[in-house]
């Protein structure tokens, strides 16, 4: 794979990226870049986490060295209980590399980092001290109210949460910062104050968030039947489907066909695999797509009903969603400690 095909797998899906001739100079100079993204261990993951497990496989397709951050420290100060955190790492220890595997990532490929092993140290707190003294109090809360939960009165811990997501990418030692466009003003802030500390700045990637289940476009545990936690059952979600948000013939602000179009569809394509969907013979009999882009037109037209694709959908999901129920099979206690009620 060239430089340019390189550069075309890992845009497809992509929002923004800050900048592209950065990250085309790092392909072309660097035989093995690395990139990471932080997932705080905070709310149970949901199939939304398909989206970037997807496009960190295309970043292991590309040659690069794949880190993900289970960021314990983030999660406490993002409001998850310190009682609990390190039962909610040892959740997310077991479920990121179940997303990797379920869509047939190679697991050799990944690394997995447990942010309290490197945030304690004495020279990762002092650049955590030192950045404090170069930014304001507005610029930081301006960079984490996107992503930290900070409510009516925030606690000084929202602010230290993307000085210390900025540092991460100098003690990671990564190339390329990657996460959801959410955290485009905690990417931009690292770009413009690890400089501060005498680091160069990363290339920032971004995708887009996809659509929650329901009208509101949400994809949030305060919203009920928005979202589908990756350890839901078949019933689940097949009810879940059954009463998503899916106007006839209307693509925007539609979770279910952006779920086909970033995860199932995106993986299809690359194993040269079709989506079938079944349908009676009295409503035309069974339909069959080789890409996104078809489904999508078959769909606006009024050829394909919401009901069709939603039942297509489900299947899917649940056939991803399968062997990552099975590492949890004997994990009840895990699940409970984790997630109390």
């Amino acid at each position: 794979m060239n430089v340019e095909e390189k550069l075309a797998l890992l845009k497809r899906n992509t929002q923004e990226i800050i900048t592209e001739e950065e990250l085309r100079k790092l392909l072309q100079t660097k035989k093995k870049p690395a990139v990471y993204l932080g997932t705080s261990v905070t709310g149970s993951p949901h199939i939304g986490y398909f989206v970037w497990v997807t496009k960190m496989a295309d970043f292991m397709k590309a040659g690069f060295k794949v880190k993900v951050l289970l960021a314990d420290i983030h999660g406490a100060l993002d409001k998850t209980p310190w009682p609990l955190l390190e039962k909610r790492y040892e959740y997310y220890n077991i479920i990121i590399p179940a997303i990797f595997e379920s869509i047939g990532a190679d697991l050799n490929k990944l690394e997995l980092i447990k942010g309290s092993d490197f945030q304690l140290k004495k020279d990762y707190m002092f650049d955590v001290l030192k950045l404090s003294t170069f930014v304001t109090v507005h610029d930081a809360t301006r960079a984490a109210s996107e992503v930290v939960k900070m409510g009516d009165s925030p606690k000084l811990a929202g602010l230290l949460y993307p000085l210390m997501q900025s540092i991460d990418e100098e003690y990671l030692k990564v190339d390329v910062q990657y996460g959801g466009v959410d955290q485009r003003k905690i990417l931009v802030f690292a770009r413009e104050n690890l400089p501060k500390l005498g680091y160069k700045p990363r290339v920032e990637f971004m995708t887009p968030l996809i659509p929650g289940l329901t009208a509101s476009g949400k994809m949030s545990s305060s919203e009920k039947g928005s979202k589908i936690d990756l350890l839901d059952d078949e019933k689940t979600v097949n009810d879940r489907l059954n009463a998503a948000y899916c106007p006839e013939k209307q693509v925007e602000n539609n979770g279910v066909l952006a779920f086909l179009k970033h995860v199932i569809m995106t993986h299809k394509a690359d194993k040269g695999q079709q989506l079938t969907i079944e349908r009676p013979e009295k409503f035309g009999g069974p339909l069959t797509f080789k890409t996104y882009e078809e489904i999508e037109r078959a769909y606006t037209d009024g050829k394909l009903h919401p009901m069709d694709l939603k039942k297509a959908a489900a299947k899917e999901i649940n056939a991803l969603l399968a062997p990552i129920r099975a590492k949890f099979t004997g994990k009840e206690q895990l699940i409970r400690e984790a997630y109390p009620e």
